[in-house]
This record gives structure tokens, C-alpha cells and sequence, in this order.
């Protein structure tokens, strides 16, 4: 049934009905099913890390925190998306139990096997949410954060955090996401967090590999 309805259109209200019955999770764009994918331990972290930081920081100023289980619409008819972490502070959002449809910020951590689409199919479709305010990449990898932010214009400005620069004062780069006012040192989001060079162990086994 899953193979089936991969290779074939179905509507929007019939996939939100089949996903509800599914083991794991589906995206939905253009008619079709995508099976999500698992993600790395340090995946994993990053996100923690973030959901934590940003629930602590908007306790009590009526925003909802989100993680990879929580699912965004881009309209009624879709794309569906299951973004890593999101935040809506819309009042329409504060009631809803299946699908944030209002979110003012996205964040998506990167892997090699879904870059390319964050950073292009999935980026057009978030940009025709009218609240979203800021779209977030970050590299599991290495620290490095990448901030997409809708200026005065109505255009998209990127800006790049890495733990290799510093401020003036020499001191760590703080990570600023204006959507939602909140600042965090670069390795704040990257606690307990294993990079490739530190965990020879993986690299043994690529080279089996």
C-alpha cells in the first residue's frame, strides 16, 4: 500500500487521513508521499539544543516551540513539511493539535541526503507562508549556521554564523534570530555534539565501508 501510494497522486485530505494510520512520518508535495528519513545523533542534538534554548526564551510570551514530530502546512492543500524545529506566536496556531499553518520561524538541520532540497524545493515552499519571518540551516557537521531573513523590502537576506569568527571584542559569536529576539553563543547550539574529526571509530568504519 505505502509503494502504492508512492507512485501515485492522492488528494490533500487523503493523505492527512493515510498518515495518521502510518508508522513513520510522510511529507506530502504535489500530490505525493515522501517517507521521511532518520536522522544522526548529532542531528538529534542540534535540535534538543535549539527546541530547548527557544522554550526557555519565549516561555510566557505566547509562542509554541515545535520539533521534528510537529507538522507544518504550507496552505490547506499543502506541501506538507515536517521542518526539525519551528515556532508560531500566531493565535491561530495556538489551538491547533495536527498542523501549524502560521509559523514566524523554520529551522532545518542539514544532511547529505536532504541539503539540496532545504536549501531549494523546500525553501520556495516555505516562502509562501505569509508569517514566515526566518528560515534557518544549520551544518550538523561543523558550526556553521546560515539565517535567512525577510527584510523591509520583502526580500530574503542571508546571514552566516561560524564558530571560526569572532566579535571585536574577541569574544563568541552569538547566534541572533530577530523572528523571535533570541541570542545564543554558536556552541550553545552545538553541545554534546560529536563532529567526524572527534570519533575515529566512525571514520574507521567509512573506510570499511
Amino acid at each position: 500500500m505505502v509503494a502504492q501510494l508512492q507512485n501515485q497522486r492522492i488528494t490533500p485530505q487523503e493523505y492527512l487521513e493515510w498518515e495518521e494510520q502510518q508508522a513513520i512520518k510522510y511529507e506530502y508535495i504535489n500530490g505525493k508521499v515522501l517517507a521521511m528519513t532518520g536522522g544522526t545523533l548529532s542531528h538529534n542534538s542540534i535540535a534538543v539544543n535549539l527546541t530547548s534554548a527557544l522554550k526557555n526564551h519565549l516561555r510566557g510570551k505566547g509562542c509554541k516551540v515545535f520539533m521534528a514530530d510537529a507538522k507544518v502546512g504550507v496552505s490547506r492543500q499543502g506541501p506538507f513539511h515536517y521542518p526539525d524545529v519551528m515556532v508560531s506566536c500566531d493565535p491561530r496556531d495556538q489551538r491547533a493539535r495536527k498542523i501549524i499553518y502560521h509559523p514566524c520561524l523554520l529551522v532545518e538541520v542539514l544532511s547529505p541526503g536532504t541539503e539540496a532540497f532545504d536549501r531549494g524545493k523546500k525553501f520556495r515552499h516555505y516562502r509562501r507562508i505569509d508569517s514566515l519571518k526566518e528560515y534557518v540551516l544549520i551544518e550538523p557537521d561543523k558550526m556553521n549556521v546560515e539565517c535567512y531573513r525577510l527584510n523591509e523590502m520583502g526580500k530574503w537576506e542571508l546571514t552566516a554564523y561560524s564558530f571560526e569568527e569572532t566579535t571585536t571584542s574577541g569574544t563568541e559569536l552569538e547566534v541572533y534570530l530577530t523572528s523571535v529576539d533570541f541570542r545564543c553563543p554558536i556552541s550553545l547550539l552545538y553541545e554534546d555534539v560529536v563532529f567526524p574529526e572527534d570519533n575515529p571509530e566512525d571514520t574507521l568504519i567509512n573506510r570499511e565501508n
